[in-house]
């Protein structure tokens, strides 16, 4: 749900010249500055070395809920694939610069009793070790999907069906604790741009960052809503 969100601005925005998206399945997007690469592992990258070079940013938005998982099922999802990919792209790119999409509440004490908490925190802790020329860690809470894109985790649809109508209202009274598939992304690109001061980014940080004039221009029309869900 982030990752298409997050494609839909980098493809909008006329400053991002192209995008690599790496995933599992195709987006079903397409588009003049996309190029789509499938793996079966994510984390193994060492069969697109050559197609990694030259990139600004990484965009990391992949990610599985922890319900149902045991901590070492979770950890290799989010701790040991994640870092696989980051060393990589590290020594390839020095001069990238990583976001990766953490969540709130995550445990930069590695200490909590919380398992997803805690290994967020391992794995924020450890690509900001790496030699990368910037990394930072979003840390958003409630994200509202827009335009028409869709949780892949049923269980995640099931709950935004039902709190739609309460959205509005959360916004009012706590702005600062939900955010939305496009701020998220804007608010990427912007620090992938500009940088911000601190590594961690806050849900209120995200909405910040991406409140600035979006440049769009002609863009905006290339690509059809239906293709940027």
């Amino acid at each position: 749900m982030v990752g298409r969100g997050v494609l839909r601005e980098c493809l909008i925005d006329p400053e991002v010249t192209r995008v690599l998206a790496i995933g599992r399945s195709r987006t079903g997007t397409a588009h003049e500055k996309l190029r789509e690469i499938v793996l079966s592992d994510v984390g193994d990258l060492a069969p697109i070395e050559g197609d990694l070079r030259g990139y600004d940013a990484c965009f990391w938005c992949l990610g599985v809920s922890s319900v149902g998982m045991t901590e070492p099922e979770y950890r290799r999802v989010t701790f040991d694939l994640t870092l696989r990919a980051a060393r990589t792209l590290a020594a390839l790119n020095p001069g990238l610069t990583f976001v990766y999409v953490s969540g709130a509440g995550t445990d930069s004490t590695e200490r909590g009793r919380s398992m997803w908490a805690r290994v967020k925190g391992q794995t924020e802790n450890a690509l900001l070790h790496l030699p990368f020329h910037a990394a930072y860690m979003f840390r958003p809470g409630v994200i509202q999907p827009r335009h028409g894109i869709r949780s892949k985790t049923r269980a995640y649809r099931v709950v935004y069906a039902i709190l739609a109508p309460f959205l509005f209202l959360v916004r009012l009274v706590s702005p600062n604790s939900m955010t939305s598939t496009d701020r998220v992304g804007r608010a990427m690109i912007v620090v992938a741009r500009e940088g911000t001061a601190s590594p961690i980014v806050s849900t209120g940080q995200i909405n910040a960052l991406a409140t600035g004039p979006p440049a769009r221009d002609a863009l905006e029309a290339s690509v059809p809503p239906e293709q940027a869900s």
